[in-house]
């Protein structure tokens, strides 16, 4: 049974003279499209796969938690249920069902995906309810990647922020490196409760699953146990419209050769907002993953 670091791949640093030169900053994309099933949240769901002692785990997931806990419970030889929106990238819900998992799916706009979860946990009492961002599995297991931005001297690091498992997890690695390094959010405009919630000092939930095209942070709101690291730790939240995530999903195709999901662009859509404020930064981009429908990538490359 292999630990976390063992199982987990390095980050991948890409630094594009092409995109430097563009944004006339100084960046480095670090990007988990190349982590075990595509996203960062391999790291987070193998960790909580390996720690817990259920040897079966019921989820809700938009896609990337969700193929990730399937893959992980493969490996590990443990049993998983994953509720999904209808409405996620197929791309991933075959993806998840390829691991061995069993996928639930739900109309959001009938029965929100906790709700489902709740009604399944009752028949199944034994299992974990996993969060794919609320635990203190998922977060350790993403302070893995605040562990390597930490051996590199960042001033900026900018990530997407959904459930806030990632961001939460970026700030506990890097400060338990004794690092001071800024860690700013970037969330979808249409669902920016993150942004709000900084704001009132308090945790504020969207009214409904947001329907921005970055369906990795289609959530309704941060979790409690993030919330806590997130309303010190965080330099601030930056709310990125649905449009400037494709143009910044374009620009990693056309300068960088890399592919990313609409969610792992969200950083670099910060960037295209207010490029002034991290001027003479040394800034670290983090790509969250690469998981994304060929359609769906197809017509936001060509602004379908």
């Amino acid at each position: 049974m292999k630990s976390l670091i063992e199982a987990i791949r390095p980050t991948t640093f890409v630094e594009s003279a092409k995109l430097r030169d563009h944004l006339g900053l100084d960046v480095t994309i670090a990007t988990e499209t190349f982590q075990h099933t595509g996203s960062f949240k391999f790291r987070a769901a193998y960790n909580l796969a390996l720690n817990v002692e259920q040897d079966e785990i019921l989820t809700a997931s938009s896609g990337n938690f969700g193929q990730a806990l399937a893959y992980a419970c493969e490996l590990l030889n443990k049993k998983c249920t994953v509720v999904m929106p209808s409405t996620s990238a197929l791309v991933k819900i075959d993806a998840v069902r390829g691991y061995g998992a069993t996928v639930d799916l739900v109309d959001t706009t009938k029965v929100g995906r906790n709700e489902r979860v709740a009604q399944l946990f009752e028949q199944m009492p034994n299992a974990y309810l996993a969060s794919a961002y609320d635990d203190k599995y998922v977060i350790e297991g993403n302070a893995s990647l605040g562990d390597e931005l930490a051996e590199r001297d960042f001033d900026t690091v900018i990530t997407a922020v959904g459930g806030g498992g990632l961001v939460s997890g970026l700030i506990t690695g890097l400060r338990r490196n004794g690092k001071t390094t800024r860690v700013y959010g970037a969330e979808p405009q249409l669902g920016n409760d993150a942004s709000l919630s900084l704001q009132a000092g308090h945790i504020v939930a969207n009214k409904q699953e947001p329907m921005t095209i970055a369906d990795g942070a289609r959530t309704i709101s941060l979790g409690n146990l993030n919330w806590e690291i997130i309303k010190n730790g965080v330099a601030g939240i930056i709310e990125v419209p649905d449009e400037t995530i494709g143009d910044a999903l374009r620009m990693y195709f056309g300068l960088v050769n890399l592919k990313c999901e609409p969610t792992g662009a969200l950083s670099l859509g910060a960037i295209l907002l207010d490029k002034n404020r991290f001027k003479d930064q040394k800034i670290c981009l983090v790509v969250s993953g690469g998981n994304v429908d060929p359609v769906v990538y197809s017509r936001i490359l060509n602004k379908d």
